[in-house]
């Protein structure tokens, strides 16, 4: 946590898939005259309302939401698109002399709120697709041995079978000439400078979170979670786009192939699920180190005793 919360204006939420942060964040805004503004990558796009477990429209309703739900699934979006959102967003939200409240797990996204981000200018889409029917054509060895030679740093960091990450480094080579490691010397500041916010990350029990993880899942499927994947695979769109990778969707897509059954498929995207809830925890701890790390059942009074001490 920021060392002077008195002087806050902006509360962040973060916290693991499942732990309650949007309910947190919509009893806070209630009390407190805010407005919530989506810091999760996934909960951008409008075609994954179900299976991303956005708000519903009813909670929408009862405060401002923003960054819900924006972006339609054929977009390739990134960080700093968000970011550019974002800036947006937090502007409107401070006009309405609301208090901004940032929700969600996608730790790049906080980073880069609070940290800044490099300045990698958009890829022409021409670029894009050359690079990725190069992949497609010639597999993720072949571009990654590629990656090697142009950009070895990159290569050495990144996974040999990492497809998104390869593509993207080598589609930055090409269209600008430089690296990666290069753009990221070159950041955008931060919105929240140090000192103008306070963020804590949910830590609930690991057990109960896996727990409330699968009965989620399940109820998602319930609610219309095959129905909304159904209706995004007839899109026949890229497989590397964010939005084709959301969890579930690569399982649930499997079995609508026939490729697997819909049991199996719900119990791979239970399981991708925990393992990211388990990479979140480890991300926030090594990376943002000054969120404060708060019980889901005493959130709600620390958040309480924050606003009081700013008052």
């Amino acid at each position: 946590m920021n060392s002077q919360p008195e002087n806050s204006n902006a509360v962040l939420i973060a916290g693991p898939t499942a732990s309650g942060k949007s309910a947190l964040a919509l009893e806070f805004a209630k009390k407190n005259g805010g407005a919530i503004i989506n810091t999760d990558s996934m909960q951008v796009y409008r075609d994954l309302r179900i299976i991303t477990a956005r708000p519903a429209p009813e909670q929408e309703a009862l405060v401002p939401h923003l960054l819900y739900g924006h972006v339609d699934a054929a977009v390739n979006f990134s960080a700093g698109s968000w970011v550019v959102d974002a800036a947006k967003a937090l502007s409107e939200v401070r006009a309405q002399n609301r208090l901004p409240i940032f929700v969600g797990g996608s730790g790049l996204y906080f980073k880069a709120l609070t940290r800044g981000l490099s300045a990698v200018p958009p890829i022409p889409p021409e670029i894009r697709e050359a690079v990725r029917a190069r992949l497609e054509r010639d597999g993720v060895d072949a571009l990654h041995a590629e990656l090697a030679r142009r950009d070895p740093a990159a290569a050495e960091r990144l996974k040999p079978r990492d497809r998104t990450r390869i593509a993207r480094a080598l589609e930055v080579i090409e269209a600008t000439g430089r690296s990666l490691s290069d753009w990221h010397r070159d950041g955008l500041p931060p919105l929240l400078p140090e000192g103008t916010f306070c963020a804590l990350f949910l830590e609930p029990d690991r057990d109960a979170l896996y727990a409330r993880i699968d009965a989620r899942f399940d109820a998602m499927l319930k609610a219309g979670a095959l129905e909304e994947v159904e209706r995004l695979a007839a899109r026949q769109l890229d497989s590397l786009l964010p939005a084709m990778k959301a969890h579930g969707v690569p399982a649930l897509m499997a079995h609508l192939k026939g490729e697997i059954t819909l049991e199996a498929a719900a119990g791979i995207g239970r399981a991708d699920t925990r393992h990211y809830a388990k990479r979140q925890f480890t991300w926030f701890r090594h990376q943002l180190p000054e969120f404060a790390w708060v019980k889901p059942e005493a959130a709600e009074e620390w958040l309480d005793q924050l606003r009081a001490s700013s008052r």
